[in-house]
């Protein structure tokens, strides 16, 4: 009993981080749903950009655009769709329905947990791995 209530707290007491940050099935989910509009090599340059009303914009530069941190909230919620967007003429559709699986919690960074899902925090993982 004594150990599985140090388990327990263990797990309770643990960063929020993703258990599996999966940067290959990122990469995979970007490449699919993604580099169409931002580019293979995601420096907003995608096939579909001269078709768009506003322009996609790079995302190896998120970090440097945050003061050298990460903007995982910002990120998360632009892709699950909690950033508000407009209507006609958005900079990017609503693609969290795409991204439906496992609940997982992550550390925001802020040190607030945020939870979204599993794939989106593959994606996210992917994109936080080829800032520059």
């Amino acid at each position: 009993m004594k150990q599985l209530i140090a388990t327990f707290a263990l797990i309770c007491t643990a960063p929020l981080t993703a258990l599996a940050q999966d940067i290959s099935t990122g990469a995979t989910l970007y490449q699919r749903h993604c580099a169409t509009c931002h580019g293979v090599e995601a420096d907003g340059k995608g096939p579909m950009r001269p078709a768009l009303l506003l322009q996609p914009p790079s995302l190896l530069d998120l970090a440097a655009r945050n003061d050298g941190t990460f903007p995982i909230i910002r990120v998360v919620s632009r892709i699950d769709g909690r950033d508000p967007l407009v209507s006609h003429g958005s900079p990017m559709p609503v693609y969290g329905w795409y991204f439906e699986g496992e609940d997982t919690a992550i550390k925001a960074e802020t040190g607030q947990p945020i939870l979204t899902s599993q794939p989106i925090v593959d994606l996210m993982a992917y994109l936080e791995s080829i800032q520059e």
